[in-house]
């Protein structure tokens, strides 16, 4: 079957002249005759007749025009589509991020610009959201301290320095200025997994400067964190961009060597053209 012929046929079926149709088509009258006459040929049929006029649809041409005109109709539903997704004025984007404090900004930016645009966001921890990326579970990931590697594009959002959550109450709370990492040998605190970005990196500092915090809790959530050093449970730790305004709790910055965290924005790079993820990559701050 030959499509070209059939497309030909719509055009005249939908315009009732020849020459409508070829300037529907963007080709020449007599192109438009020969895919109309070819098609009757081969299948032995007469579709459409000439009078003077107009061109009218015999029986079987009626049939066969409802049949095309819901075919190419779809066609031109699916250009409308892609041409709309092109333009960014709908389309779907697939985020993964290892917290929300970086990439809910980004979002409500997003929306601002693209309102047609609909996201999916999946929250997870940073192992998690680099295999979504590499899975292609997700377009785009808000990363932290992500390797380089082969094929990975990586884009910085800045960087965050490891605090210490205290409790409201807390003889260290009222004190503005940073505190020592060394004053944290021995005092009890509650931590995040050890699989956590923050702990790693908290761990990684307090073994490079001798600090022996006693952990007495583990908890999978910053949340649980903040409760339980609210309830005087010990003293968290909390990344400077994940400071919740609890007043419960109170937040220093730790002084001390290797407690800055990289962000970063990540896609494939042979993704990196497609328009939805560069619009979503112009978003990162400049820094």
């Amino acid at each position: 079957m030959n499509l070209f012929q059939l497309r030909a046929f719509d055009a005249v079926a939908r315009e009732g002249s020849f020459t409508r149709a070829a300037n529907r088509l963007f080709i020449s009258q007599p192109a438009v005759t020969g895919h109309i006459k070819a098609l009757e040929e081969h299948y032995q049929i007469t579709l459409l007749r000439r009078t003077a006029r107009r061109v009218e649809l015999t029986e079987e041409g009626i049939r066969l025009a409802a049949i095309t005109r819901a075919m190419f109709g779809l066609v031109e539903e699916a250009q409308v589509m892609l041409e709309a997704n092109r333009q960014l004025l709908t389309g779907r984007l697939e985020v993964a991020a290892d917290g929300p404090h970086r990439v809910m900004p980004m979002l409500a930016q997003l929306r601002a610009a693209y309102p047609g645009i609909t996201v999916n966001l999946r929250l997870g921890n940073a192992q998690e959201t680099l295999a979504a990326l590499l899975c292609e579970h997700a377009d785009v990931a808000v990363l932290t301290e992500v390797e380089p590697r082969k094929g990975l594009y990586l884009q910085s959002l800045g960087d965050s320095r490891i605090c210490a959550l205290l409790p409201a109450g807390h003889a260290w709370a009222s004190n503005a200025e940073e505190l020592q990492l060394g004053e944290l040998d021995r005092q009890i605190m509650v931590l995040r997994e050890p699989s956590s970005i923050t702990r790693r990196t908290f761990d990684q500092a307090c073994s490079e400067a001798g600090v022996q915090p006693r952990v007495l809790l583990e908890l999978d959530s910053r949340e649980a964190v903040t409760e339980a050093v609210a309830a005087e449970l010990g003293i968290g730790i909390v990344s400077s961009m994940e400071i919740s305004h609890d007043p419960r709790v109170v937040a220093r910055p730790i002084a001390g060597a290797g407690l800055v965290n990289q962000h970063m924005i990540g896609c494939l790079e042979r993704r990196r053209e497609l328009r939805l993820i560069q619009a979503f990559l112009s978003l990162a701050p400049v820094v």
